[in-house]
């Protein structure tokens, strides 16, 4: 990997892993548009961290609470109540699903999964999905109302981001809106969940970087940089976006990219 190949990927990375279009089949779709060779699913989880470092520095208000909350109620039976501990530990249980399927499945994930048949059908699929969640979802609910069984949905719904072309964010949202959450609830949910899947599968794969020869250390780390500060501003502006816009735009853009994808998959102009 290039030093110029980092910047774009970590730019992509920092566009597009906050809103619902995958950041991981960006990736993947970019590198064969270039001429690259595939990032792979290590350098794609290490530059996640600094995304997810974004949302810790974005959010750390919140996450502190949560974190003093969560903490004082494993050793206090009565703060377990606290509507901040109560998150915690359904950030907890929905982080589950991922970290079972993720290792069950790793070998998969890093291979089959990244195929660009399957990514352009789940940006579809997913995007029509999340066109109706948008539409018909009565967004009444905030996080406050997050129950035990909805913390599971939310679970598997990222869980299923271990597909590229899934997103995320797009599938917890997804379900957010289709439970009957507001549109900015869902996503601040999303984010918050995503913190120890995205943290623990960047540091397990951080491992595996520089075990062959297309990702380096040098690179990857400037592509983290550079989708921290890039994500950071995108969260800013998604946020504020969601105060009084819809989905719209997004699934519109992942039916437009998935839809051209298999159009050059079929002409030879990309293979899968």
């Amino acid at each position: 990997m290039t030093w110029l190949e980092a910047i774009v990927l970590g730019v992509l990375q920092g566009l597009t892993e906050f809103l619902p279009i995958s950041s991981s089949a960006h990736l993947l779709i970019f590198s064969q548009l270039f001429g690259w060779e595939d990032p792979g699913a290590a350098f794609t989880a290490v530059t996640q961290i600094g995304t997810e470092a974004a949302v810790i520095l974005y959010f750390r208000r919140e996450i502190w609470a949560i974190l003093r909350a969560w903490s004082r109620s494993i050793v206090v039976a009565d703060a377990r109540s606290d509507p901040d501990a109560r998150m915690g530990w359904f950030v907890v249980l929905g982080t589950i699903p991922i970290a079972v399927l993720g290792l069950a499945f790793a070998d998969q994930i890093e291979t089959v999964a990244r195929n660009l048949w399957l990514t352009a059908s789940m940006l579809i699929f997913f995007g029509l999905l999340l066109g109706a969640a948008d539409r018909w979802g009565s967004r009444l609910k905030s996080e406050r109302d997050l129950s035990l069984r909805d913390a599971v949905v939310f679970g598997l719904a990222q869980a299923l981001a271990l597909i590229p072309g899934v997103s995320r964010s797009g599938a917890t949202i997804t379900a957010g809106l289709g439970m009957g959450y507001t549109r900015a609830a869902a996503a601040r949910y999303a984010f918050l969940l995503a913190i120890p899947a995205v943290l623990a599968s960047g540091f397990y794969e951080a491992t595996k970087i520089g075990d062959e020869a297309q990702v380096a250390w040098g690179p990857t780390l400037l592509a983290t940089a550079i989708a921290f500060s890039v994500g950071l501003s995108v969260i800013a502006w998604l946020m504020r976006w969601l105060s009084t816009r819809t989905y719209a735009p997004f699934v519109i853009y992942r039916l437009a990219l998935g839809g051209l994808v298999l159009v050059l998959l079929g002409t030879g102009v990309l293979s899968s």
